[in-house]
């Protein structure tokens, strides 16, 4: 029974048919002989000229081009890498053997796309069927333009000096606009250029022709009457709203004087009597100037009483002539009172001193700009040689109606300096004017032109 159920569990083939008795022979590939066998005889690493595997892209070499090798060995240090070969140096190749190019091939460095990476050459020898590795270099070649010597003529003219006239000229002709560069053209077509000496063969200055010759007499007798830089100097200083002086002087007492201010005969006109009586009695009087007030007495019990005591008559004058005009019509000018209301308003003073200080200070019954300005300097002149030419300006300054900037600008107009000093209270300062050699003017400030 166990059989039976045996032969009921076996499977039969669908197919019929029967297995086969021998087993099918798996081909294998034949042993290797021993010529087929290549054997690395040696690994070399080249100490001072390595081989070289060279890539350059985006170029086209020629192969006759030539290069010098340049090495430079790595310097040792404990903190190297033990990794790191310290008989590999680095190499650089170089040519110039091109006439406008400079080729140079290096190693990528340490953040190189294949710094990591070591490349190798193998030379086989088919007799023997071994294999001889070198170490090698991976170089890539880049080309640069080699930079042109400009000739010599080029050097020296970029070598000499330019005037600012020629570097504002070079700039316009680089960066200016279409009229800039026309009218930079339109100049340089105009231009007279100066003859160079021309000589001869025996190294002899040619003489000028005849047009050249009355061309130089013409501009002779044109420039005649024409005024000389002198003269044109003196004209501007004239012209300025300040008062005259001898600039030339050792002393600062030669500067300004008031006979140089005011004038020898103005300066004797003037009435001092009643102040000098004033002075005998010690009677304080109220005046209209505290700067006048203040140095009334001291003035007038120093040296050179009466000279002096005019003097300051005479500033005290202007401070009330200055004090008695109005706001003109004009934007910028101002009016002053009558001839009967100014006599008035400059008593004691004389007829020949009342019209002097008007003529030289107003015009027409106006005080413009020039006038102004004029009127301030000479206040500024006189209340130094008054006060020994160093004085605190606050008195000064409220007789005028002006302010500390004002002031030291009028006083640099005469050559002197002003400074900020501490005041005798806590918390307060004094400006201090002072005159003295030499004398500081201010300086004319170049302005940029417009519609550039």
């Amino acid at each position: 029974m166990a059989e039976h159920n045996k032969e009921k569990k076996r499977k039969h083939r669908e197919d019929g048919g029967q297995r086969p008795k021998k087993k099918v022979a798996i081909q294998t590939p034949s042993q290797p002989t021993q010529s087929n066998i290549i054997k690395v005889s040696s690994v070399q690493t080249a100490k001072s000229c390595p081989p070289v595997i060279a890539t350059a892209p985006g170029l086209c070499l020629p192969d006759s081009m030539k290069f010098q090798a340049y090495t430079t060995p790595q310097p040792t240090s404990s903190r190297r890498s033990k990794r790191t070969d310290s008989h590999t140096p680095n190499l650089l190749l170089h040519s110039s053997s091109y006439s406008k190019m400079d080729y140079t091939a290096k190693e990528d460095g340490p953040g190189g796309r294949e710094s990591h990476l070591k490349h190798y050459i193998g030379v086989f020898d088919p007799k023997t069927g071994q294999l001889a590795v070198v170490e090698a270099k991976k170089l890539a070649v880049r080309g640069v333009v080699r930079a042109q010597k400009p000739p010599e003529e080029d050097v020296r003219e970029s070598e000499a000096p330019k005037s600012m006239l020629e570097l504002r000229n070079n700039l316009g002709e680089a960066f200016g606009t279409k009229k800039a560069k026309k009218a930079l053209a339109a100049i340089t077509e105009n231009a007279i250029a100066p003859e160079q000496p021309i000589t001869d063969a025996g190294e002899s200055p040619q003489k000028l022709s005849s047009a050249s010759l009355a061309l130089m007499e013409s501009i002779n007798d044109v420039t005649k009457g024409m005024a000389s830089t002198e003269d044109l100097q003196a004209q501007a200083d004239a012209a300025k709203p300040i008062p005259p002086g001898n600039f030339d002087a050792k002393e600062i007492q030669d500067v300004y004087t008031p006979e140089g201010l005011i004038g020898s005969d103005i300066l004797n006109a003037i009435p001092i009597r009643d102040w000098q009586e004033q002075l005998k009695k010690g009677v304080n009087k109220t005046m209209t100037s505290s700067f006048v007030a203040n140095r009334l007495v001291a003035v007038g019990e120093g040296p050179n009483p009466v000279h002096r005591l005019r003097a300051l008559r005479y500033l005290d004058l202007i401070i009330k002539f200055v004090k008695s005009s109005r706001m003109g019509k004009e934007r910028g000018t101002k009016r002053i009172p009558p001839r009967d209301k100014l006599r008035e308003i400059l008593q004691p003073a004389p007829e020949p001193v009342v019209e002097n200080i008007r003529r030289k200070f107003s015009s027409n019954g106006e005080m413009r700009k020039f006038h102004t300005d004029l009127v301030y300097t000479y206040c500024c002149a006189l209340a130094a040689i008054l006060s020994s030419y160093s004085f605190d300006t606050s008195r000064i300054r409220f007789d005028l109606g002006l302010d500390e900037k004002q002031f030291g600008q009028y006083f640099r107009e005469i050559g002197g300096k002003v400074k900020v000093e501490r005041g005798g209270e806590k918390g307060t300062h004094a400006q201090v004017a002072v005159l003295a050699l030499p004398l500081q003017f201010p300086k004319v400030r170049y302005q940029r032109p417009r519609g550039r």
